[in-house]
């Protein structure tokens, strides 16, 4: 078996390392060359992460890119379609029995018209999540590419209902789509990488009694109104408590520009931290408070509170099990979040949300069964 997998953005590649070193775990086990796995990896480049480089690969334990494309720093539209035009050379050159794409991205959405129009097999990692925000491209990305998978791998049971709720499994090209909850394999990685994380920033922290925070989505750094009321809040919070908040050179040229005071002494903005980095400080924070969908997951994944400073989450099971707590950019629920945040205990019956760490095992598994 043959999969071109399609990755666009570290987070993509971090998802995709626990699949690889699953692939790389069962042909271990194989004696017959035939049944062996083969993965080409393509990176699209759509996001330029200077982290990236073959020191990433090597601290990650992650396969380097067989292609990089080259692609980013363009328009959506541009994009995209300069990307389906150079996965689609590559997919003719390697002939895949299987292309698999991870999330949301424009890359993802790039690599599943490819298999859409070549009539090659489909996998999408992440399937069935859904905001519920048809503003948000990440929104439009997944609900097309799930259209077109033949294989929907679902972190969640949410996810599973969101898709029969809208009427899957449809036909395919290949046939009838398959719906498999294998779990989250963002879980497998930070299961994986716990042992491996380590702090070398050379930060003054209160040792599990700092909150980490980060804000990144433009609905809030582009949006003055909100970005005042969330650094109001913290300001308020950073009287009482420790807060580290990797930012993006970005977002701190908007804060800047907004003019926004800061409780500088202890509200530390530092610059942004590598994977291994950041896992560590989720596994020895109190809190976690962000914007961000990944980092809500994390929070979970190490017994963490999370404050979601979003207006809806695609992690609706973390909100309706009490570890998850939406606020948007409302000033005072994000003070009456904090307060509630000491009362937290991860209840041990909500543990196995996300797999316990095997998504990546099932995938394979799943694989394997729908091409008999």
């Amino acid at each position: 078996m043959k999969i071109l997998t399609i990755l666009g953005a570290r987070p993509q590649f971090i998802k995709a390392g626990s699949v690889s070193r699953a692939i790389k775990q069962y042909n271990s086990q194989i004696t017959n060359d035939k049944s062996l796995i083969t993965e080409i990896i393509v990176h699209t480049g759509q996001h330029y992460d200077a982290n990236m480089s073959d020191i990433f690969f090597e601290e990650m334990q992650i396969p380097k890119p067989d292609y990089f494309l080259g692609v980013g720093g363009k328009s959506h539209g541009a994009m995209t379609g300069q990307m389906i035009e150079k996965i689609e050379e590559v997919a003719l050159k390697e002939k895949p029995d299987w292309i698999m794409v991870y999330g949301d991205t424009n890359s993802t959405l790039a690599g599943a018209m490819v298999a859409s129009k070549l009539h090659i097999k489909l996998a999408h990692v992440e399937a069935g999540l859904r905001s519920f925000n048809m503003k948000m491209p990440e929104e439009v990305n997944r609900i097309l590419t799930d259209r077109v998978s033949d294989i929907l791998f679902c972190p969640t049971e949410t996810a599973v209902e969101n898709l029969k709720k809208e009427g899957f499994p449809f036909s395919t090209a290949n046939g009838k789509q398959k719906i498999a909850n294998v779990g989250d394999v963002m879980q497998d990685g930070a299961i994986f990488y716990k042992n491996l994380a380590q702090i070398t920033s050379n930060l003054q922290l209160e040792t599990s009694n700092f909150i980490l925070c980060t804000i990144h989505r433009a609905e809030n750094t582009d949006n003055p109104q909100r970005l005042k009321s969330i650094f109001e809040a913290l300001n308020e919070i950073a009287k009482k408590q420790q807060i580290i908040l990797p930012l993006h050179p970005r977002t701190r040229k908007v804060i800047q520009a907004s003019n926004l005071e800061l409780e500088t002494s202890n509200l530390k903005i530092i610059d942004p931290v590598g994977y291994l980095e950041m896992v560590w400080l989720i596994d020895n924070c109190s809190l976690v408070m962000t914007d961000s969908g990944g980092l809500q997951k994390e929070a979970y994944f190490f017994s963490k509170p999370c404050i979601t400073l979003r207006d809806e989450t695609e992690w609706v099971e973390l909100v309706e099990i009490g570890v998850n707590t939406i606020v948007g950019a409302d000033k005072e629920k994000i003070l009456d979040a904090y307060k509630a945040s000491s009362n937290f205990k991860l209840q041990t019956s909500n543990l196995n949300l996300y797999g316990g760490g095997k998504a990546s095992e099932n995938i394979i598994k799943e694989l394997l069964i729908f091409d008999k």
